[in-house]
C-alpha cells in the first residue's frame, strides 16, 4: 500500500467506520487490590457448568467429597438417597432420606445451599412426577377389577446412559439404577392408594405401561379365558362371526346385510360370547374352537371343546351358573353350552393343536333305482379302515392350498338303506372331508362311497356325533 493509499484509507476510516469510534472508551479499569485471594481461589467452585462437573475427578459417594460433588451436579433428594450410599435409619421415604443427606452436607459446606440447578441430571426430575403418574394409573384402571398388577416403564435411552455414567462414576458402589428405583418408587406410591393390589412380575390381571417422556400411561387388561363345550342345534349358524360379503363387515353395514355388517345374524361366537361379554363388561370376544363344522352341520353329543377369550373385561370373577343361564336364554335353543369353567391362554394352544378323531352321522341320496340293501351295506362297510386320498375340495380351494391329503376312515357303523337314501355313522381322522368322502368331489377323493356304489351321491345332511378329545 502506497503512502497516498494509506492516507486515503485513514480519511475513509475517520468518516465513522474505523477509528472515529472507540468501542472500549466506556470501560472502567479494575482495581486489582479489590479482588481477594479467596475470590481468586473459589471463583470457579460454583459455576453452573454441569458438563464440566460431570467429567471432574471426585471420590464416589458416600465419601463427604463425593456427596458434595453430586449435590454440585444438581442431584435431587430422591437421587441423593439412591446414590449417596448412606444408611437410611428408620426407613424413612427416599425423598426425606435424601433431604437429610443434603442437610448434613450443607452443615459441612454452607456454600452448597446456594446450588439451584435447572434439573437433576440423574433423573431429569422424573421422581417429581410420581404422584401425577399414580393419578393417571388410577384413572386408566377406574372401574376395572384386578388383584394383581405388573408395571413397565419406558425411559429414554439417552437418560439411561447418562445416569449410568454419572452413577457409576460418582455414586456409591451398588447404588440401584434409575429405572429400577423409579419403578419401585411408583409402586410404593401406588400401594398407598390401592393397598389390596399385589404387584407381580408375570401373568398380571392388569399391565401398566408408563412412558416417562410423555407421562402417558396405558393400561392393558389381561383377557379372561373360559373353557366349555358347545352343541350347535341349527344348520344355519356359523361357528364364528361371518362378515357381510357385500360390505366386508364395515361399521354400520349395508342394505344387503340389513345394516348389521354380518352375513349371518347369529354365530356360536356371539350366542356364547355376547352374554359373557356383557356380564363381564368387556370390549369384545375371540372364539377358539377345536376345529369347526360347516354352517349346515349340527354338532351334537358332548359338544365341541372351545375357549372363549374375553377382551378387556372390567370384571374378572364370573358367576359360571349365571353365565350358563344367560347363554341359554339368549341362544333360544340354537346353541347349548356345558362344562364351562375358567381357563388359561396355554389351553387355547392345546385346543388348537389337538388332533382328535371325530364321529359323524351322514345321510345322502343316490341316483337311479334303489340298491340291494345287503349289497349296499357290504360295499359301504368295505371302506372301514381304508386310507383316503383327498385333494383339496373345490368348495374350499379358494382359501386352502391345492394338496392331496391322506386321511383314515377308522370305522363305519349303523348303515341304514331306505330306498334311495342311505345313512351311516363314521369315525375318522381329524381333517377328513366327510361330505367329499361320500360324493367323491368329481373324483378328487378316492376311494369314496360314490365310487364303491357306482352311483352319484348327494349329501342331504351331516351331524357331528362326537369329538373324541379328553
Amino acid at each position: 500500500m502506497t503512502d497516498d493509499d494509506q492516507d486515503e484509507w485513514l480519511d475513509y476510516a475517520s468518516a465513522g467506520y474505523g477509528g472515529a469510534i472507540d468501542p472500549w472508551e466506556d470501560l472502567v479499569p479494575v482495581d486489582d487490590s479489590e479482588v481477594s485471594e479467596d475470590d481468586l481461589e473459589d471463583e470457579d467452585d460454583f459455576e453452573d457448568d454441569t458438563p464440566a462437573l460431570r467429567d471432574m475427578e471426585a471420590p464416589p459417594c458416600p465419601a463427604p467429597m463425593g456427596i458434595r460433588h453430586v449435590i454440585r451436579l444438581g442431584a435431587c433428594d430422591h437421587c441423593l438417597a439412591r446414590i449417596g450410599g448412606r444408611l437410611n435409619e428408620g426407613g424413612v421415604p427416599a425423598k426425606e432420606h435424601g433431604a437429610r443427606i443434603r442437610v448434613d452436607a450443607i452443615e459441612r459446606d454452607s456454600m452448597l445451599s446456594e446450588i439451584s440447578p435447572d434439573y437433576c441430571p440423574f433423573c431429569e426430575d422424573l421422581f417429581d412426577d410420581i404422584q401425577n403418574i399414580v393419578v393417571r394409573i388410577l384413572r386408566e384402571t377406574e372401574g376395572v377389577e384386578f388383584n394383581t398388577l405388573q408395571m413397565g416403564h419406558h425411559i429414554s435411552k439417552e437418560l439411561v446412559e447418562e445416569e449410568d455414567y454419572l452413577r457409576k462414576r460418582f455414586g456409591a458402589r451398588g447404588a440401584p439404577p434409575l429405572k429400577a428405583s423409579f419403578a419401585a418408587a411408583v409402586e410404593i406410591a401406588l400401594k398407598e392408594k390401592v393397598a389390596d393390589v399385589e404387584l407381580v412380575k408375570e401373568v398380571p390381571d392388569v399391565m401398566i405401561l408408563v412412558d416417562s417422556l410423555t407421562l402417558r400411561v396405558k393400561a392393558e387388561v389381561r383377557p379372561v379365558f373360559l373353557y366349555g363345550r358347545y352343541r350347535k342345534m341349527s344348520r344355519e349358524v356359523p361357528q364364528t362371526r361371518w362378515p357381510c360379503r357385500a360390505c366386508k363387515g364395515r361399521e354400520g353395514g349395508c342394505p344387503s346385510c340389513e345394516m348389521t355388517g354380518l352375513q349371518y345374524l347369529h354365530s356360536v361366537q356371539d350366542l356364547v360370547g355376547e352374554p359373557i361379554r356383557k356380564l363381564l363388561e368387556a370390549e369384545d370376544t375371540s372364539f377358539h374352537g377345536m376345529g369347526r363344522e360347516d354352517i349346515d352341520v349340527r354338532c351334537l353329543g358332548r359338544g365341541r371343546p372351545f375357549v372363549i377369550e374375553v377382551k378387556r373385561p372390567k370384571k374378572r370373577a364370573p358367576d359360571i351358573e349365571g353365565l350358563l343361564t344367560s347363554i341359554a336364554e339368549g341362544a333360544e335353543g340354537l346353541v347349548e353350552v356345558d362344562e364351562l369353567r375358567p381357563s388359561t391362554r396355554p389351553e387355547v394352544a392345546r385346543i388348537k393343536e389337538t388332533k382328535a378323531e371325530k364321529s359323524y352321522r351322514i345321510r345322502f341320496a343316490i341316483e337311479g333305482d334303489p340298491l340291494d340293501q345287503e349289497d349296499a351295506e357290504q360295499r359301504i362297510h368295505a371302506l372301514s379302515g381304508v386310507m383316503l386320498e383327498q385333494r383339496t375340495p373345490k368348495r374350499v380351494a379358494h382359501r386352502r392350498s391345492d394338496l392331496v391329503r391322506k386321511r383314515e376312515l377308522v370305522s363305519i357303523e349303523n348303515v341304514i338303506v331306505e330306498d334311495n337314501e342311505i345313512q351311516f355313522d363314521v369315525r375318522c381322522q381329524t381333517g377328513t372331508y366327510v361330505k367329499e368322502m361320500v360324493h367323491s368331489d368329481d373324483g378328487r377323493t378316492t376311494p369314496s362311497v360314490a365310487e364303491v356304489l357306482e352311483r352319484a351321491c348327494e349329501v342331504l345332511w351331516l351331524d357331528v356325533l362326537e369329538i373324541h378329545a379328553e
